[in-house]
C-alpha cells in the first residue's frame, strides 16, 4: 500500500531555530524586502535531490562579499513541498507546493552559512549546501584545456565539424545525434537547458527520441595530459553512460552517468597512470525507458547527452563540476515477465523454493478484492471482499462482505464457501474469536455476535469505538490480530487521523492516534496506544517470545514494537512535543536501492527485494517447514512482486533483522498479495488483490474491482488435517498449549480465554510453567493463565525471580497491565533495575515505568539510566528518555541531577531541553546555576556542549 504523499506545508513569516524542530514567529522587519536592490543574485531549483543552478550544480556553494546584498530565489522543481532557510542568520522562506512556484530569501552577507530546505527529512535526503563570504572575486578562474590530437589533428571530440567523424556508431541512438540549434534544444523539452559549448553538442535522443538505443565509439588516442574533462548529462541509469576504455585491454578504466537532467555538466578524470597509453570513448545507451508497469511512465531520461573531451596539465576546477559522489545511478528496470494472467496461469508462474508448491485456491469470480482475512479454529479461512473502497459509501449502503471458505479435502481447492455477512463499509480488517467476528470498518471498530454452528450473526453489528478517520482510506485500522496478552492488535497508518473512544465519548475521553499499533481488550473494553509511529504498517505478527514485528512502507520496513515504544515517521510529529528523537528500524537493510528515497527504485530494485512497499507479516511458526524458516518473518513486496524473507536475531534489549534470500517470486506486476498466514497444517495461505494499480488513489476507476485470488503454499512435509479446536475439552486445549505449530497455541488460548476461568486449568498450566524446560513453552502457559485470570500478583512477582529473561521479563509486563503496582512490586522493579544482568529485562522495566503514574518512576530509572552497557543499545536510551521525561515537570532539580548520573547518550541535554520548555523563573534559574557549575568544571568538549546547549534554549 503506498503513499507518495509528503507534509504539510510551513507558514512563510517562521524562523527556523537551527538544531531544533521549532519554528517562531518573525518580525517582517528583520528580513529584507526583496524588492530591495542586490548586489549577488542567484536561481535555484528546489527538488528533493537538492538545490540545483541553471549550470546543472547540485547544491553550489554561493559566494559573496562581506556586506552584499544577496537573493537566493528557488523554483520548485517538483510536485513536493520545498522552502529554503539559512542555518545561522535564522531565516526562511516561505513554502512551495506547486511546481514552478518560487519564492526567495534576501539578506546581508556577513558570514558564511549553510542554506537547507527545513520540510522534515528533505535537509537528510541532501537538499543542503553552503554559502561563503569570501574576499576578491567571487568568480573562479578558468583553466584552459587542449582538445586530444591523432596524427597532427584534433580529434572530432566537440562536434564541431557538425559530422561524426572520428567516430563510429552502433543503432538507431546515433543515426543523427547532433544537434546544431540554440537552447532548448529540438529534442529535448522546451524548459530544459542544455548550455553546450560552440555550435554543436550530441545527444542519444534527447526526452524525445529516449526510446532508441546504441553506442557511440571514438577512434583510439593517446593521452597526453594527466587529466581529462568531458560535459555529459542525461539519466543517472546504469545503461545511460560515458566510458573511457584502455585500448588494446579493452578496460573500462572510467564511467559516468549524466544525473538525470538536461544541462551539460564537466566531469573531471585523472589520467596519470595512462599517460602515453591509447584509450578511446565510448557512449553507451542501452536503455529504451520503456515501463512494462501499466501505470509507471516511460522514463526520458534514457538517454546521454554530450560534449567537448579535452586535457588538462593540471586538475581543472568547474563550479558547476558533475561530481561522482552526487550521482546514485539507478540499475535497468526489473524485467516484467507477466502481467494480467487468470488464476491458474499466476499459480503456474510463481517460483518458490525446492520442495514447496503454490496451489490457486481460489479466484474471481468466487472472490473479489480481498483485503483481509483470518483462519478460524476449524482451519477455515474467513475473507472480506472489499467492493467499497477506495470511497466510504453513505452510513447503511456499504457493499463490502465476509465470506467463509473451507477446503473440505486437503487439495488446496477452497471447495465450499457460505456468505457470512453483507453491507459492510470500508473493511479494512477482521479478526475472528471470543464470541464473534472483529471488523476494522472506519470510521467504526465493530463487533459482529456469532454462532460459529451456523455461521451466522446472532445480532446485528456493535460499535464498540468510533473516531477512526478516513483522510486516507488506505492507512485506516488494520492487521487485527490476537495477542498473547488476550488483547486485540491493530495498526494504523500516518496519514489518517483518528481520535478514537467509544461512542459518545468527550474529547477529553479519547485517543488521538496516527502511526502505530493499537490494542483494545475484548472483555474490558479498554482502548490504548500500543507503539506510536512508523508510516502505513499493513502487516503486525508475533515471534515465539510475544515480541510484536510490523512491516511498513515508504521509510525502512521492519519494526521490533515495544510497549510505549515511539518510532520513526514518515511524516508529521509525535504527539508528545518532547519526543526529540525516536527508535529507527531495527532492519540493517531496506529493499529498495539507490540513495534518491524509496520512490526512485520502484522496479529497478529486483536485486535488494523489490521496492519500499510492503504488506502483509507472517512470522512462520508452523511445524512443518525446514527449521531456517521458523521465527523468521515474511511481508509481501508489493512493487517487486516478491515474498520477501527477513531474519530477526536478539540483539541488547531488542533485535537486529537481516535480509535472507527472497522466499518467492510472483513474476506477475499485477500480483498484490496483501497477507499471509499459517494454518493447522503448517501449510501457508495468501490473499492476492490482484490488479493493474499498485498505487492507492481514492478515485475508484483506477482499481480493477473484478479480480482477487487466494492462493495455498504447502512444503513437502505438510500433512493435512481437519480440526474443530471448538470441540477440544478444557485439557486437550491445555495440552495444544505443547503443541510445536503455534496455529493450535493461539486458537486454544482464545477459545481457553472466552470459556473463562477453570481451576483445573489453570494447575494444568501452572504445571507447565513451573516445570517445562523450554521458555516458549513457560512463556504459553504464562500468557493462557493470564487471558483465563489464573495468575495473583503473588504468581507474578514470584516470577519476577524466575531464571529466565523472558518469563521475568512478561511478568513485568503483566504486572504493569493495569497501569498500577503494589508498593512492594515497585520496590522489587527498583531492585530488578539495579541488579537484573538482562538487557531485556530492563527494557521491560522501561516500558512499565512509562505505564505507571511518573511519581513512582524515580528508584527505577534512577538505576536504569545508570547502567552504561545499554549506551549503545538501539531501544533504551530513548525508551529511558521518554519515561524520564515527565520527571522534570514533577521536581526539575531532581530530574537534573539524574540526567547528570546517567550513562545514556542524550539523558541530560534532552534533560535541559525538557526544564527549558517548562518556561518559568525557577526552570531558568536552575539551568544558569547549572551552566555556572559546568563552567566551573575541567574543559571539555561535552562540558562546551552543555554550555552551548544551555545558552541556546535560554535565547542567550
Amino acid at each position: 500500500m503506498l503513499n507518495l504523499r509528503y507534509l504539510i506545508p510551513l507558514f512563510s513569516t517562521l524562523l527556523f531555530v537551527a538544531g531544533t524542530d521549532a519554528l517562531v514567529q518573525v518580525p517582517k522587519a528583520k528580513l529584507m524586502a526583496d524588492t530591495a536592490k542586490v548586489d549577488r543574485e542567484y536561481a535555484l531549483e528546489a527538488t528533493m535531490l537538492g538545490f540545483f543552478a541553471k549550470d546543472g550544480a547540485r547544491n553550489p556553494t554561493l559566494k559573496a562579499n562581506k556586506g552584499d546584498r544577496v537573493r537566493i530565489t528557488i523554483t520548485n522543481g517538483e510536485l513536493m513541498t520545498h522552502d529554503i532557510a539559512l542555518e545561522k542568520l535564522g531565516i526562511k522562506s516561505k513554502t512551495l507546493q506547486e511546481k514552478g512556484s518560487r519564492t526567495s530569501i534576501t539578506f546581508k552577507a556577513d558570514k558564511s552559512d549553510t542554506y537547507f530546505c527545513t520540510v522534515p527529512g528533505h535537509r537528510a535526503a541532501g537538499m543542503v549546501g553552503s554559502f561563503e563570504v569570501v574576499e576578491g572575486s567571487v568568480a573562479d578562474a578558468a583553466v584552459a584545456g587542449q582538445v586530444p590530437m591523432k596524427n597532427g589533428q584534433p580529434l572530432n571530440l566537440n562536434f564541431e565539424t557538425g559530422t561524426l567523424k572520428d567516430w563510429t556508431a552502433k543503432g538507431d541512438a546515433f543515426t543523427n545525434p547532433i544537434f546544431a540549434q540554440d537552447d532548448p534544444s529540438p529534442v529535448h523539452e522546451k524548459d530544459m537547458h542544455i548550455g553546450f559549448d560552440g555550435k554543436y553538442f550530441l545527444s542519444s535522443g534527447g526526452t524525445t527520441n529516449y526510446k532508441q538505443t546504441g553506442t557511440l565509439t571514438s577512434v583510439p588516442f593517446t593521452v597526453t595530459q594527466p587529466f581529462a574533462a568531458f560535459k555529459v548529462s542525461g539519466g543517472a541509469l546504469q545503461d545511460t553512460r560515458v566510458e573511457l576504455v584502455q585500448a588494446g585491454t579493452d578496460k573500462v578504466i572510467f564511467h559516468s552517468t549524466g544525473q538525470g537532467r538536461a544541462t551539460l555538466q564537466p566531469v573531471v578524470v585523472e589520467l596519470q597512470p595512462y599517460l602515453n597509453q591509447e584509450i578511446y570513448i565510448r557512449i553507451v545507451d542501452n536503455e529504451t525507458g520503456i515501463s512494462q508497469i501499466p501505470y509507471i511512465a516511460n522514463d526520458k531520461w534514457a538517454h546521454i547527452n554530450f560534449d567537448d573531451f579535452q586535457f588538462y596539465p593540471t586538475r581543472p576546477n568547474f563550479p558547476n563540476e558533475l561530481k561522482q559522489k552526487d550521482i546514485i545511478i539507478l540499475p535497468p528496470l526489473d524485467p516484467v515477465l507477466n502481467a494480467g494472467l487468470s488464476g491458474s496461469k499466476a499459480a503456474q508462474a510463481m517460483t518458490p523454493p525446492s520442495g514447496f508448491k503454490i496451489t490457486l485456491a481460489a479466484a474471481e469470480p468466487d472472490i473479489v478484492k480481498p483485503i483481509c482475512f483470518t483462519i478460524d479454529s476449524r482451519g477455515r479461512l474467513w475473507v472480506v471482499e472489499s467492493h467499497t473502497y477506495p470511497v466510504p459509501a453513505p452510513e447503511g449502503q456499504g457493499r463490502d462482505r465476509i465470506l467463509i471458505f473451507e477446503d473440505t479435502n486437503g487439495d488446496g481447492t477452497l471447495d465450499r464457501k457460505k456468505v457470512f455477512t453483507e453491507g459492510l463499509n470500508l473493511v479494512s480488517g477482521m479478526e475472528v474469536g471470543m464470541g464473534g467476528v472483529w471488523v476494522g470498518a472506519a470510521p467504526y471498530l465493530l463487533f459482529i455476535p456469532a454462532d460459529f454452528k451456523t455461521d451466522k450473526p446472532t445480532g446485528p453489528p456493535q460499535k464498540l469505538l468510533d473516531g477512526w478517520g478516513m483522510q486516507d482510506t488506505h492507512e485506516t485500522l488494520n492487521s487485527l490480530r490476537w495477542g498473547p496478552d488476550g488483547w486485540l492488535y491493530g495498526t494504523h497508518g500516518v496519514f489518517t487521523q483518528s481520535n478514537v473512544g467509544k461512542p459518545g465519548a468527550t474529547d477529553s475521553e479519547r485517543t488521538k492516534l496516527n502511526a502505530g499499533v493499537w490494542r483494545y481488550h475484548p472483555t474490558t473494553h479498554q482502548f490504548e496506544l500500543f507503539a506510536e509511529g512508523t508510516s502505513n504498517p499493513w502487516g503486525l505478527d508475533f515471534n515465539d517470545y510475544g515480541h510484536a514485528f510490523i512491516t511498513a512502507c515508504v521509510i525502512p520496513h521492519m519494526y521490533h514494537m515495544i510497549q510505549g515504544g515511539r518510532y520513526q515517521r514518515q511524516a508529521g510529529k509525535h504527539f508528545n512535543p518532547y519526543t526529540y528523537d525516536d527508535i529507527k528500524t531495527h532492519a540493517d537493510h531496506v529493499h529498495w536501492v539507490g540513495e534518491r528515497g524509496p520512490h526512485a527504485g520502484n522496479f529497478r530494485s529486483g536485486s535488494a527485494g523489490g521496492g519500499h512497499a510492503h504488506s502483509g507479516a507472517m512470522i512462520y511458526l508452523g511445524n512443518s517447514w525446514p527449521q531456517e524458516y521458523r521465527n523468521d518473518i515474511f511481508m509481501n513486496n508489493i512493487n517487486g512482486a516478491k515474498l520477501n524473507h527477513d531474519h530477526p536475531t536478539r540483539a541488547g534489549s531488542g533485535y537486529m533483522v537481516t535480509h535472507r534470500p527472497d522466499f518467492m517470486a510472483m513474476n506477475d506486476s499485477w500480483s498484490q498479495w496483501l497477507n499471509m498466514k499459517y494454518d493447522g497444517s503448517g501449510s501457508v495461505w495468501a490473499i492476492d488483490w490482484y490488479d493493474k494499480n499498485q498505487c492507492h488513489s481514492p478515485n475508484p476507476d483506477v482499481h480493477d474491482k473484478t479480480m482477487g485470488r487466494i492462493f495455498k503454499i504447502t512444503h513437502d512435509n505438510d500433512k493435512w488435517v481437519q480440526v474443530d479446536l471448538a470441540k477440544a475439552s478444557d485439557m486437550e486445549l491445555v495440552n495444544a498449549q505443547l503443541n510445536p505449530n503455534e496455529w493450535y497455541v493461539r486458537q486454544a488460548r482464545t477459545i481457553l480465554q472466552e470459556r473463562g476461568p477453570n481451576k483445573k486449568v489453570h494447575k494444568a498450566l501452572k504445571d507447565i510453567l513451573a516445570k517445562n524446560p523450554d521458555a516458549t513453552r513457560k512463556l504459553r502457559a504464562l500468557w493462557a493463565l493470564h487471558v483465563t485470570k489464573g495468575l495473583t500478583d503473588k504468581d507474578l512477582t514470584d516470577l519476577l525471580a524466575n531464571e529466565n529473561e523472558y518469563v521475568r521479563s512478561w511478568a513485568i509486563q503483566l504486572l504493569a497491565e493495569d497501569k498500577t503496582v503494589s508498593p512492594e512490586t515497585l520496590k522489587q522493579f527498583a531492585t530488578m533495575a539495579q541488579n537484573d544482568n538482562s538487557s531485556l529485562v530492563r527494557m521491560y522495566l522501561t516500558s512499565a515505568m512509562l505505564r505507571l503514574d511518573p511519581s513512582q518512576r524515580w528508584d527505577v530509572l534512577d538505576a536504569l539510566v545508570q547502567k552504561s552497557q545499554d549506551k549503545d543499545d538501539h531501544n533504551l536510551p530513548l525508551m529511558l528518555w521518554y519515561a524520564s521525561e515527565p520527571l522534570a515537570a514533577i521536581d526539575m532539580k531532581r530530574a537534573l541531577d539524574m540526567a547528570q548520573k546517567s550513562k545514556m547518550p542524550k539523558q541530560l541535554p534532552y534533560t535541559i531541553q525538557r526544564i527549558a520548555a517548562i518556561g518559568t523563573e525557577d526552570s531558568k534559574k536552575l539551568l544558569k546555576e547549572f551552566n555556572d557549575r559546568v563552567g566551573k568544571l575541567e574543559h571539555s568538549h561535552e562540558n562546551h556542549e552543555i554550555q552551548a546547549l544551555i545558552a541556546k534554549v535560554l535565547g542567550e
